[in-house]
């Protein structure tokens, strides 16, 4: 409904989130890191969902943390650097539950994503951005430097980059987004939503079990030696190999005719 702050929609094996507090910039609050962990949570567990759009409500994306809320926190009695701590975990946890969801993620970001807002970006699997968004981790402008957005997005962009956006707290363009590896393209404002579902679309219509193996040994074998994830990454083809609906794949495109999948 238009009062949750977190919004989920079904429609053709597709689920979209939209972040849903215009009037905060979708901000990460503590509610909404809530709802995006339940509602991942769930699409985890979901085997009708074959791909997951994540977008912002309003005029941008996400504006990172909530501010004001940490500020509030700060004076509690009973908060503190307990507060802080758990805060912080609660983010990562929330960060870390996108790449581990067994369906791809895309990114449909606008206006700004900023601070953990472009940490989210970050941690998402694929990305598309309207023309004039622009992205950057700023704590260090405020006196708070993006240590945690930095995870993800020095596993995205290049190094001297990374510390670039980390140290000078500017702002990076889509353009430059896309050129430095942190986005995967750019397009009209007026496009964007169709852009990324045609995209969603794409991979939707892929076999499902073999998009979702491919996802997981994906990211373990990017943590790995180049030996060690050769091994790993042959176990997962033999694995995929042996599938019914593999065989029946391959024979189809022998055949030329569409493939029977189950």
């Amino acid at each position: 409904m238009a009062d949750q702050i977190l919004l989920r929609d079904d429609r053709d094996g597709i689920a979209t989130l939209t972040l849903n507090a215009p009037d905060r910039l979708n901000a990460l609050c503590d509610a909404m890191l809530a709802a995006l962990k339940a509602e991942l949570l769930a699409l985890g567990a979901d085997p009708a969902i074959r791909v997951v759009i994540l977008k912002g409500a309003g005029k941008a994306f996400c504006a990172g943390h909530d501010l004001k809320e940490m500020q509030a926190a700060r004076g509690a009695p009973d908060k503190g650097r307990g507060y802080f701590r758990d805060l912080f975990d609660r983010c990562t946890e929330v960060m870390q539950l996108i790449p581990a969801l067994p369906q791809p993620v895309i990114a449909q970001v606008h206006g700004i994503a900023t601070a953990a807002g472009c940490q989210l970006v970050a941690s998402c699997d694929m990305a598309v951005a309207a023309e004039g968004t622009r992205f950057g981790v700023n704590g260090v402008n405020i006196g708070l430097f993006c240590s945690t957005p930095m995870v993800a997005l020095s596993r995205n962009v290049p190094r001297k980059k990374a510390f670039e956006m980390l140290t000078t707290g500017a702002f990076v363009d889509a353009a430059q987004a896309q050129a430095t590896g942190l986005i995967n393209r750019t397009v009209p404002g007026q496009l964007l939503g169709a852009e990324t579902w045609a995209l969603a679309g794409v991979v939707a219509a892929k076999l499902s079990g073999a998009v979702k193996i491919g996802k997981r040994a994906f990211y373990e074998q990017i943590e790995m030696s180049r030996a060690d994830a050769y091994a790993h990454a042959g176990a997962v083809m033999v694995e995929n190999m042996l599938w019914r609906d593999t065989e029946e794949g391959i024979n189809a495109f022998i055949e030329k005719r569409d493939p029977d999948w189950r």
